[in-house]
């Protein structure tokens, strides 16, 4: 999808790959602090609401995972958070138990390109996964298209632990920050809350990628852009990305 390539022409990453003698200067983010309240006033009781309303979903959903492979439906992966501090996200399980040997489990093709951009097409991890092709259509693709395995976030981490939005850029791994951003981009990046939601994952998802740097380019947009209105505009697009199963 390309419909953010216009609202970006101010605002380009010449520089996407990390490079250590980049000497621009990082960009300064204005402070603002009415936003910052009504965004974690609305987090509060969008999150409260969203939770009760989940509640019988979340349950179904993780018997189906328990029935399909069992073992603990949920789980925390350790991510960076605002301030560079780590943060454990929740998810309920959409891959079989041992999926985080990826020797065991991947070819080597398929270990180059998570290493690269850490997903996989047509991942064999994924619970219901017999054949090549399954990727698309498996229990654990299906959960993933709806983004059903993401729904845990928003009663733990965005209610409970506060150390998510539910809109900013994707909380990312250490080795994925270091690798595709600079210093200066890692400082700015880093400067808010990672979002159940963004603007990379609303408006493109696995059609821009880290390798062309395009990813990058958007999340440092909305950090450099971030307002209330931004974020209903990003809430709004992911709901219709899901639904049109665009990007994913």
């Amino acid at each position: 999808m390309n419909g953010y390539t216009t609202q970006m022409a101010e605002y380009s990453i010449n520089s996407a790959q990390p490079a250590s003698n980049d000497a621009r200067q990082p960009v300064r983010i204005k402070k603002k602090p009415i936003y910052t309240f009504l965004k974690r006033f609305a987090d509060i009781v969008l999150s409260l609401l969203a939770s009760l309303v989940l509640l019988i979903p979340i349950t179904v959903v993780a018997i189906m995972i328990v029935c399909k492979n069992p073992g603990n439906p949920f789980y925390l992966h350790t991510r960076v958070g605002k301030g560079h501090k780590p943060i454990r996200v929740m998810k309920l399980r959409t891959m079989r138990k041992g999926a985080d040997k990826l020797e065991n489990m991947l070819t080597p093709e398929q270990l180059e390109e998570y290493r690269r951009e850490y997903k996989i097409h047509d991942d064999p991890r994924l619970i219901g996964w017999k054949k090549p092709g399954d990727g698309d259509k498996c229990f654990g693709a299906k959960l993933r298209r709806a983004s059903l395995d993401e729904i845990m976030q928003i009663p733990y981490n965005i209610l409970l632990k506060s150390n998510m939005s539910f809109v900013g850029p994707r909380p990312i791994m250490e080795d994925e920050l270091q690798k595709y951003y600079t210093p200066e981009q890692q400082e700015l990046l880093l400067s808010v809350k990672p979002g159940l939601t963004g603007y990379w994952q609303a408006y493109a998802r696995n059609n821009a990628m880290y390798e062309d740097g395009k990813r990058q380019e958007m999340e440092l947009y909305y950090v450099t852009h971030s307002s209330l209105w931004l974020d209903i505009k990003i809430i709004f697009a992911t709901v219709g990305a899901v639904i049109r199963k665009s990007g994913i």
